[in-house]
């Protein structure tokens, strides 16, 4: 039967997973760290842009001190490019007999873990920073004393894209490569 071999077979996922490449892995990971904390941010600049320019137009005074939240947005897209070049820096060049070693795979694993880790804690910072300054730019169109409040709240949730750079960082200190044979 062709399909029984499949079933119950450990060759099946696992040996699909490590017959992909480790720079493939890595490549992904970098994309992934820059892409998705990419979309946090816009997607965040785009909920706090539209309440910004919604209440702008009863309270026109607010415009200019809210775009701090726009910034807080933008701040989480940077944090994706310095990670991505971190990890690009991690990756090295291996002999072809050794792409396939156990530390070659474990600093591909490493890399890929790590632009995932970045790429979402910054996807949900930006949504986080947009709603918070959603909300700061339709307060304090109402009430102005609200602002630094709301901003200060702002800039704690703003932390959680540090803290995903962070642990990003740590993760991908595991990316050693093969030493090069002389």
């Amino acid at each position: 039967m062709p399909g029984s071999a499949m079933v119950g077979d450990s060759s099946s996922w696992s040996r699909a997973l490590v017959k992909i490449s480790p720079y493939t892995f890595s490549a992904v990971g970098i994309a992934i760290a820059i892409g998705v904390s990419v979309l946090g941010a816009a997607w965040g600049i785009y909920i706090t842009g539209s309440s910004l320019i919604g209440a702008a137009i009863k309270a026109p005074r607010i415009t200019s001190k809210n775009l701090i939240s726009v910034i807080f947005c933008e701040a989480v897209a940077i944090y994706g490019v310095i990670v991505a070049i971190i990890l690009q820096t991690k990756l090295e060049s291996v002999p072809t007999a050794q792409i396939y070693a156990p530390e070659s795979l474990r600093a591909g694993y490493a890399i890929f873990a790590s632009g995932i880790i970045v790429g979402f804690a910054n996807l949900v910072c930006g949504l986080c920073v947009g709603i918070i300054g959603s909300s700061c730019a339709l307060s304090d169109a109402q009430n102005s004393s609200l602002f630094v409040k709301i901003l200060v709240i702002e800039i704690f949730g703003s932390a959680l894209g540090l803290f995903g750079v962070i642990v990003g960082i740590i993760m991908s200190a595991q990316a050693t490569w093969p030493a090069k044979a002389v």
